[in-house]
């Protein structure tokens, strides 16, 4: 086979850290449709903080590593690779215009004998119904007799370094079995932590659409708990820890379910088993119960406002953190603007505080204020949202009212300073 030749296509959480590894071992080009994002990255910086400077500037120096715009750029390429966000509407319906446009680039620019491969989270089907036949029209050619296909499920975690990309197994699959043999190949001469070749597309998808609803229904199976056993004036975390201690107990802690992955995968799946006739029941209730928690962070916080005597009306309150999870710039569907929706209910004063969120991408996207550094003022009630270690160490009671509530989210906070949590 010629030698191989890469296009990551997308340059966000999963496609730039893919391509600069890929980089190491192949020639290879990151394409994106945003400008200054290319500009940024070819200056040597991302933005994303998923790729060290140091490594994006040596992948660029000494692998020969580009970033670009242009489709001329990326036609001398033979190995495709889509890492497309696939978010979901405002009706939780699957939303694939990226995935279309990102086909449709691949149409103009694949020969005779290339391979493209999809690594976007979607549901068992859509790279070959839905994907491919783009390709197809755009192209002229066909799957299996002019070009191959393929998918990998990305498997990045926002703001770990720990666990990066190379680190991760990866699962592979192509359209023939040859083909998932060289695609598996690729992959494995890159990704320290081993691949698994799947049987088929359709199986690597499906693998991929459960991993985070797994962690969806589990993570909304304690939320459930934490409600219960508020009620019941029992703290959830000291059960949690009383039953971990079985050995097979799965370790799970309530919180807010945000994020491109567990947020709205589940979304994907339930999408898929309604069109085959099937209503799921467990995967939707996971879902109904992690999108209420944001509204009962705050719902509990003005409840223990009232329960203190402090006047909620023209209150003032902080919110620790806005993005999706902890110690990253990633603000998509992030559940803190659920906390921010239900307090702004009750015309209070709300001061969100995050030191890793761009302000100009929150209220680009979310059309609220975010600040970086801490306003001098004192506030009736504080919602630790998001377990920042920029937070640790901080002295929250210094910024507080004399009569004031905390309510702690991720149960980091010294218990005894703390009002109420999850």
């Amino acid at each position: 086979m010629k030698e191989t030749r890469i296009c990551v296509i997308g340059l966000g959480y999963v496609g730039l850290p893919l391509a600069r590894l890929f980089s190491t071992k192949y020639p290879t080009v990151g394409f994106d449709m945003s400008q200054s994002r290319v500009d940024a990255l070819m200056s040597g910086h991302d933005a994303t903080l998923e790729v060290a400077d140091d490594l994006l500037q040596d992948a660029i120096k000494n692998h020969g590593f580009k970033c670009t715009c242009k489709l001329e750029d990326i036609k001398d390429c033979n190995f495709y690779v889509v890492a497309v966000p696939t978010p979901v509407d405002n009706d939780n319906n699957p939303d694939l215009t990226p995935l279309v446009g990102a086909s449709t680039t691949v149409g103009k620019v694949i020969g005779k004998g290339d391979v493209v491969v999809y690594e976007s989270t979607v549901y068992p089907g859509v790279t070959e119904d839905e994907c491919i036949p783009v390709v197809e029209k755009v192209s002229g050619l066909k799957m299996n007799v002019d070009f191959y296909g393929g998918y990998s499920p990305e498997r990045i975690n926002p703001g770990d370094k720990l666990h990066t990309v190379e680190h991760i197994k990866k699962v592979t699959s192509g359209s023939t079995p040859e083909i998932g043999k060289y695609i598996n190949e690729v992959y494995s001469s890159v990704i320290t932590a081993g691949t698994h070749l799947a049987p088929t597309i359709k199986v690597a998808e499906a693998a991929k659409v459960i991993e985070n609803s797994q962690r969806d229904i589990n993570i909304a199976f304690v939320n459930e708990l934490s409600k219960i056993f508020n009620k019941m004036g029992i703290d959830t975390l000291d059960v949690l820890e009383a039953a971990g201690t079985k050995w097979n107990f799965l370790p799970f802690r309530p919180g807010l379910v945000g994020g491109h992955c567990i947020g709205v995968d589940p979304y994907y799946l339930a999408q898929c088993a309604k069109r085959y006739g099937y209503n799921p029941e467990i995967i939707l209730a996971g879902r109904r119960m992690n999108d209420g928690m944001g509204e009962y962070v705050a719902t509990e916080t003005i409840k223990l406002m009232l329960k203190k005597g402090i006047q909620v009306l023209n209150s003032d309150i902080l919110i620790l953190g806005f993005t999706f999870k902890e110690n990253c710039p990633d603000v998509r569907n992030t559940k803190v603007i659920d906390i921010y929706k239900a307090l702004k209910e009750y015309n209070l004063n709300i001061t969100v505080y995050d030191p890793w969120a761009n302000p100009a991408i929150v209220k680009h996207e979310y059309g609220i204020e975010v600040v970086n550094e801490l306003p001098k003022q004192k506030f009736d009630a504080c919602i630790a949202a998001v377990a920042h270690k920029k937070f640790e160490g901080l002295d929250i009671l210094s910024l507080l009212k004399e009569h004031h509530v905390v309510y702690d989210v991720k149960c980091t906070l010294d218990r005894k300073m703390v009002d109420g949590r999850l």
